[in-house]
């Protein structure tokens, strides 16, 4: 995609991901037009991901008033799905009972990810603490999650608690009901599910320069 800069002085976009390789995969893939963007590698889990961002969105931060994007890979939950497949999240809701739903920013994401090609499902994004197999995530499927991971819904949360900024949840299937990781066969899998999180960052620029019109 192309476009103009962002203007002088507007939030850069922050991309959230948990593992080094994806932020290898999210590092690549292109640039937007000014390199207003942060890519940051929380680390696995619900904690971690909590943690990274109250430090990244503080007072003084040069991220503090940042979009959000939470990406990275993702474990499907709706029978059919394949790795490589794309969710982009309504909303997501923490593992714990407690705690509200965020409602994402989604819609345009989806929208251009589906004209390029790509097979995306939207819905709830359901935060766990640990990794979700077999029985847990067919009962989360039956509950209404599309897909689980480890960081989105804490990510999101954290976000938003430090005030009201647009947030997305992008992440990519890397296994699912019938295409596990447990199976040799999910390497293959594996490698389509990094070629497509590499491929989604130019919908990534596009959405942030669409929040920046104001700025314009």
């Amino acid at each position: 995609m192309t476009g103009r800069p962002p203007p002088e002085g507007a939030p850069p976009l922050l991309v959230a991901c948990a593992l080094g390789i994806e932020r290898f995969a999210l590092r690549g893939g292109g640039r937007d037009a000014a390199g207003a963007r942060v890519t940051l590698r929380t680390g696995m889990g619900p904690g971690a991901a909590e943690r990274a961002m109250e430090r990244a969105l503080a007072p003084g931060a040069a991220t503090a008033h940042s979009p959000v994007i939470a990406s990275g890979f993702c474990a499907g939950l709706a029978p059919g799905m394949r790795p490589g497949d794309v969710v982009v999240a309504e909303r997501t809701r923490d593992h714990r009972p407690d705690a509200a739903d965020v409602i994402c920013h989604g819609g345009p994401l989806a929208e251009a990810l589906r004209s390029r090609g790509l097979t995306v499902h939207t819905g709830l994004l359901q935060g766990s603490d640990h990794v979700v197999r077999g029985a847990e995530r067919a009962a989360l499927h039956a509950a209404g999650a599309v897909a689980v991971d480890m960081e989105s819904a804490a990510t999101l949360g954290a976000a938003r608690r430090t005030g009201e900024r647009p947030v997305a949840a992008v992440r990519v299937v890397v296994d699912a009901p019938e295409h596990e990781l447990l199976r040799l066969a999910t390497l293959r899998g594996g490698i389509s599910a990094f070629r497509v999180l590499r491929s989604v960052l130019p919908v990534f620029f596009e959405w942030h320069r669409s929040l920046l019109l104001p700025w314009r």
